[in-house]
């Protein structure tokens, strides 16, 4: 498996009365959901996307497939939870992840995404944003009506156009590539990424050898900054098991985006 270590981290914030943010750490999966639908929904909401995944672990290879069958799994599991409870009616989460997958024979990442939860990578001393948000800020930039520094002071910020718990069911966005050496992964929600830069989470991520650590910088910061959401975070270190990839070229993230052991 292409992980070597693994730190995460959660808070509630400074402002928020309780968290609903969810997470996952332990190969090979590795997800981040942020609830919403206030009135404890968001945290159901959250937790119930998580716990379709945790199957996945210790039950052999993973498949591409079988992964983002699980997402629609989920979707389907928070529409009905909402169903049966009246009082959670509207809740949904998003949801981004890294798992380790098996495609064309050989072991690759897989990144997915619903909603305006990240997944970065840390490649040769440079971050990028593997992801792309489904939000309206997001929207807004790409279509030239706003700014990346004018996004983030957008006061519709945080809505966003793709969330799990919806129907129609959203289309998840989904990334496969090959492991590479010395990279290093970032999963986190909308609290991290609001409150401090990519240029600092950049910094941080050079500048602490330890994923968990790496993690706890991050937190600390946005809460430092503010802390207006809640906040979760966690770092992935890699290797590379020097296969040959199969993989179409067509599938490799997009290149104009912006603790444990195993």
């Amino acid at each position: 498996m292409a992980v070597t270590s693994w730190g995460a981290v959660t808070d509630q914030g400074l402002v928020r009365t309780a968290n609903e943010d969810a997470l996952f750490a332990d190969p090979p999966l590795f997800l981040v959901a942020d609830g919403m639908g206030g009135h404890a929904a968001g945290d159901v909401a959250s937790w119930t996307a998580i716990e379709c995944f945790v199957d996945l672990v210790g039950h052999g290879p993973v498949s591409v497939q079988e992964a983002m069958d699980v997402v629609s799994a989920a979707n389907t599991a928070i529409l009905e939870e909402a169903a049966g409870h009246p009082d959670k009616a509207g809740m949904g989460t998003t949801l981004c992840g890294l798992v380790s997958v098996v495609a064309g024979g050989s072991e690759h990442w897989l990144v997915l995404n619903v909603g305006d939860s990240r997944v970065y990578r840390l490649k040769g001393g440079h971050l990028e944003q593997l992801t792309v948000d489904h939000s309206e800020a997001e929207e807004m930039v790409l279509a030239g009506r706003l700014t990346r520094e004018q996004a983030r002071e957008y006061r519709r910020r945080n809505v966003v156009t793709r969330s799990l718990g919806t129907d129609p069911e959203p289309v998840a966005d989904s990334w496969v590539f090959p492991p590479v050496d010395g990279e290093r992964f970032l999963i986190c929600s909308d609290g991290l990424t609001t409150e401090i830069v990519d240029s600092e989470i950049e910094r941080c991520l050079i500048d602490q050898a330890d994923p968990q650590k790496a993690a706890e910088t991050l937190v600390e910061r946005a809460l430092q900054a503010g802390g207006r959401d809640n906040v979760t975070v966690i770092v992935v270190d890699g290797e590379s098991r020097s296969q040959t990839s199969l993989v179409d070229s067509d599938t490799t993230p997009r290149e104009d985006h912006a603790g444990g052991r195993s």
